[in-house]
């Protein structure tokens, strides 16, 4: 099975805290295949489970469990129990978050490695976890031990750049942020407003280099050439250009973000249709085991 079969073309990516099982249900009915908990969920993975209990075939992803503030030992079962109930309908997203959130951390590449060796020990297979790998370093570990990569805030030349990386068959599977709304002054505003907070994180910020912005571009909120390239907007058809193109530079999967975190199931059942979704994603192939 493809990872697009298992995962669908396109997810939702949403803070935990930002959705519920009735939420949940309306994604999966508008034919996202997944369901991207973000904003660290925790290694009990108690939200991922009360969604996969209350939906019938949509996936849910964890992106990311943050290693500093997981316990491995604890994930791995968490793992288990879920699967053993919902087989094929659980992936873990792990990564090592920023470094400004824990000053005090080790060097993530021997950390992450560490944890993986903790879910190796606690049985937790390969294919069923990703890494938010941004640098070739954390690629290189994502490819060897993990089914592959989970960016955030990343651009198609960037995903190209990680199919050339990690070869055919490694899932690839990047978050994509979008306003939809064609005023372009008031989309950038409420880009510049979500961008704030992350345009100053080093991880982000040198991702962002690695993509040929400059220090211009992160002066005065970011730049419009920044803002337009990492936070899709517009309308709904030039929005799913945009997120295709993720698609045509070799991801498997795309996961959407919607900005302003009001109106999503809105802004949700227009990108379905111009993505041409077409319902629930029950005729997918689940896994078994």
């Amino acid at each position: 099975m493809s990872w697009t079969e298992r995962l669908g073309a396109y997810g939702v990516w949403r803070g935990k805290n930002g959705i519920d099982v009735p939420l949940a249900r309306t994604i999966e009915q508008l034919g996202f295949g997944t369901i991207w908990q973000g904003s660290s969920p925790g290694s009990d993975l108690r939200a991922a489970e009360d969604l996969l209990d209350g939906t019938e075939s949509v996936v849910v992803a964890t992106g990311i469990v943050n290693i500093w503030k997981s316990d491995p030992s604890e994930l791995a079962d968490s793992y288990h129990r879920i699967v053993s109930r919902h087989p094929g309908r659980l992936l873990l997203g792990i990564g090592s978050g920023h470094r400004e959130a824990t000053p005090q951390r080790t060097r993530p590449l021997d950390a992450i490695s560490r944890y993986l060796d903790v879910l190796d020990a606690g049985a937790v297979p390969s294919h069923d976890r990703v890494i938010s790998a941004l640098g070739p370093k954390m690629l290189a570990i994502a490819a060897d031990r993990s089914a592959g990569t989970h960016p955030y805030l990343t651009v198609p030349p960037q995903t190209r750049e990680a199919r050339e990386a990690l070869g055919p068959g490694s899932l690839i599977a990047p978050e994509q942020t979008v306003v939809v709304d064609p005023d372009p002054v008031a989309a950038r505003r409420a880009a510049r407003d979500f961008l704030q907070g992350y345009l100053s994180l080093s991880n982000y910020s040198r991702t962002m280099r690695r993509a040929g912005f400059s220090d211009d571009d992160f002066a005065g909120g970011g730049s419009d050439r920044l803002v337009d390239a990492i936070v899709l907007h517009g309308d709904p058809a030039s929005i799913a250009r945009g997120i295709r193109a993720h698609i045509d530079a070799g991801a498997d999967h795309v996961c959407v973000q919607v900005q302003p975190i009001e109106g999503i199931v809105a802004a949700l059942s227009k990108l379905a249709v111009e993505l041409r979704l077409t319902g629930p994603a029950a005729h997918r192939s689940i896994p078994e085991g």
